[in-house]
């Protein structure tokens, strides 16, 4: 992994924010692709929010779909990369809360030095979005985590017009940013119909299990 992100995420955290005891300093030793225990363990060094945890366990419901269509259709993924990836993806967001600072960017430092797995890190620092081509047999774990993310209104699984919508009400507080988040909408829209076209993805059916998580 670059080392641009990690920088970056360290840059985030001035004097007067940074506290002076890092969390996660007793965090267990873990897999190059944790397991489930193993992430669920390392949201209890991070002291994850449990509504953050709520929402990451329906993401990597979805992800877990998708990684596993992928593997049928041929793809060369590693369904257990792609949970472990969406479970932590949203492992620095308790830390930013509450003490500012980019959480995609800070969460793939801390998974990239707990893991050493730059895959899994790639996939945390660009969750919120991909500044590449959309190339999802190449690309298949950082975009299926955005896609996942994407697809989670706080812990509901809802249709990307609702999330996209939610973000917009809560966030769009100028032009720029009114813009970015739709950009991000029409990244994610390129997402979804390469899964439907590569995957033979379903984007409600096939996850609606997914939906029951939370009721």
């Amino acid at each position: 992994m670059p080392e641009k992100p990690l920088a970056d995420a360290l840059a985030a955290f001035s004097p007067e924010t940074r506290p002076e005891t890092m969390p996660g300093a007793d965090a267990p030793k873990v897999c190059r692709v944790p397991t489930t225990a193993q992430c669920l363990a390392l949201w209890d060094a991070f002291d994850m929010l449990p509504n953050i945890r709520a929402h990451s366990l329906t993401v990597a419901c979805i992800a877990e779909v998708l990684a596993e269509k992928a593997l049928t259709a041929g793809f060369d993924v590693d369904v257990c990369a792609v949970r472990a990836a969406a479970l932590l993806h949203d492992l620095a967001k308790t830390y930013t809360i509450r003490h500012g600072g980019n959480h995609s960017q800070l969460g793939g430092a801390w998974v990239q030095e707990l893991t050493g797995n730059p895959v899994l890190a790639q996939g945390v620092v660009h969750h919120v979005h991909w500044p590449f081509t959309v190339d999802i047999r190449v690309h298949f774990l950082p975009l299926s985590i955005i896609y996942s993310d994407k697809r989670v209104k706080h812990n509901r699984v809802v249709s990307l017009n609702e999330r996209f919508e939610d973000l917009l009400t809560r966030y769009g507080a100028t032009p720029e940013i009114r813009q970015r988040i739709g950009r991000s909408f029409s990244q994610a829209r390129e997402i979804e119909e390469a899964l439907i076209q590569n995957l033979g993805f379903q984007p409600d059916a096939d996850i609606a299990h997914c939906r029951r998580l939370v009721e």
